[in-house]
């Protein structure tokens, strides 16, 4: 589905999208890990797949390079503060703000303003509006829920059946209940465009 070369297709195709080079030498010039970049293009492999079987007319450049970037923060910290600091470091390299965005937003699937100043974090609009946004937010759970090995790598559609179970039992993925209502709603929501 995704090649990593410098030619990119811009299509509504999800399948012929191609994740380029020079973002994944981006990421590594900022200092993201090895291992961080490993899960960063994952997410947007997966991210790429589900726009595909949900079968709308989406953005598929914006699917696919917000889900590489949303963890750039990681390159300073893997503290809760990366979603912050990754928006900043990618304002500085020059990404557009809707990429920045949703490395703000993908902290705990779209923060409320109550549970940002919990947390310690700026008091903004942290919602998820946009479809790519919250698809990007499922592709990384369900990557972590994969990768964790929670879920064989071979029968990863078994990630997305077990979903709900494993979020609600598994307090590292649900995280508490706003999150998990959140996370939850993603699913369905998108489960349920996939079905159509």
């Amino acid at each position: 589905m995704t090649h990593h070369n410098d030619t990119k297709m811009v299509s509504s195709s999800p399948d012929r999208y191609t994740i380029r080079d020079a973002d994944i030498d981006l990421l590594r010039k900022a200092g993201v890990s090895k291992e961080d970049i490993a899960h960063s293009v994952k997410v947007a492999e997966k991210a790429l797949e589900i726009a595909a079987r949900t079968r709308r007319k989406l953005d598929i450049e914006f699917v696919e390079r917000g889900a590489l970037f949303h963890d750039l923060g990681k390159a300073r910290t893997h503290q809760i503060e990366h979603g912050k600091l990754g928006a900043e470091i990618g304002t500085a390299l020059g990404l557009p703000a809707r990429i920045t965005a949703v490395m703000e937003k993908h902290i705990r699937g779209g923060l409320s303003a109550e549970e940002a100043v919990e947390l310690g974090l700026p008091v903004k609009d942290y919602t998820l509006a946009a479809l790519e946004e919250r698809i990007i937010i499922y592709a990384d759970r369900l990557v972590d829920i994969i990768t964790d090995g929670i879920v064989p790598i071979r029968e990863e559609n078994e990630a997305e059946e077990r979903f709900e179970d494993i979020l609600r039992t598994m307090p590292k993925y649900g995280k508490n209940e706003r999150t998990l209502e959140r996370y939850l709603g993603y699913h369905l929501e998108i489960q349920d465009m996939m079905a159509r």
